[in-house]
């Protein structure tokens, strides 16, 4: 569940990729308004722009990635189909968006759902340009319902495979993360959903990227949504097929309950996750919320630089 209450709480770039050596990654230097849950990043042209859970699906802009200006949600009043799908989910609230070019549109998947139920759908908007804002509704992607579904329709990722083919990842708790191929036409599901992680306490927030000779698949684990007593982890697993077996540094399989820690809470910086992978030139960076203890558990936007290793493990060190 990538955020989960209005109680608690009021980035694409395409790309392909614990702890290994001394020296901590470069956490950028962010400033302005960072308030955000489960952002996702994407850069238009010289303009950044993150996408985040919140009442109608909040959103940021910067020119350079650290300095972060607010802007308008992006709807001002509930589709007409959300509740058919969440008939009790909170008001105009919209859940764990994820932005991505794909083609010549811009697509945001994104969800509505009822907290701690499965009761859920992905939705998708998508617009010829961010700057422009043209945006269009296409409609419901995926759903979920409880008592009947063992998946929930929740936390969508768009990946492209090295064939240049778009599959979405999805899942939060129940019966974990899953992945589902798309027509690139409709950019809705083309054929039955797969399991591909499952962890008993907790697994949700997929982000699937490719680098080299695999897909990295990146999980948020644990619970959110407490503030600074949330114990959020992002972890990690690799295959060789988009559509896994995902194992961790250790071998064992995320099916499993696998899943090597890439970073957990410190002293400030409480329960990181709702992430998102992605890649700038040759570069990576780690984007996602961690709860503030210093400004009140506040869920606020951090993004470091990502490396992979000599094995080809991702890291937060180099």
């Amino acid at each position: 569940m990538k955020f989960r209450s209005r109680l608690v709480f009021a980035l694409s770039l395409l790309g392909a990729s614990c702890l290994a050596g001394t020296a901590r990654a470069d956490e950028w230097a962010l400033t302005g308004s960072l308030i955000a849950h489960d952002p996702s990043l994407i850069k238009e042209g010289n303009s950044w722009w993150c996408f985040y859970t919140g009442a109608g699906l909040p959103s940021k802009t910067s020119p350079d990635g650290r300095a972060w200006t607010l802007r308008a949600p992006l709807f001002s009043k509930e589709l007409s189909w959300w509740r058919t799908y969440a008939p009790h989910m909170g008001k105009v609230d919209v859940w764990a968006p994820d932005i991505h070019q794909f083609g010549s549109r811009y697509w945001l998947y994104y969800c509505v759902s009822e907290f701690g139920e499965n009761n859920s759908a992905i939705g998708l908007m998508s617009c010829s340009s961010l700057a422009l804002g043209d945006w269009r509704d296409d409609g419901m992607v995926i759903s979920s319902k409880s008592g009947t579904d063992t998946y929930n329709a929740l936390d969508p990722d768009l990946t492209v495979d090295c064939d240049g083919r778009p599959w979405l990842s999805f899942g939060s708790w129940f019966s974990g993360i899953y992945i589902v191929p798309l027509d690139p036409s409709t950019m809705k599901p083309a054929g039955a959903p797969r399991n591909i992680a499952y962890r008993e306490h907790g697994i949700e927030g997929s982000t699937i990227v490719h680098r080299g000779a695999y897909y990295y698949l990146f999980t948020s684990i644990d619970r959110c949504c407490q503030g600074a007593a949330s114990t959020y982890k992002i972890s990690f697993g690799r295959a060789t097929n988009i559509t896994g077996p995902y194992v961790d540094e250790s071998g064992v399989d995320m099916m499993n309950g696998g899943g090597t820690i890439l970073e957990q809470g410190g002293p400030r910086w409480k329960g990181p996750g709702g992430q998102d992978v992605k890649q700038i030139g040759s570069s990576w960076v780690l984007v996602r919320h961690a709860y503030d203890a210093e400004n009140q558990g506040s869920p606020t936007l951090r993004i470091a630089d990502l490396y992979f290793d000599a094995k080809g493990w991702p890291t937060l060190t180099r």
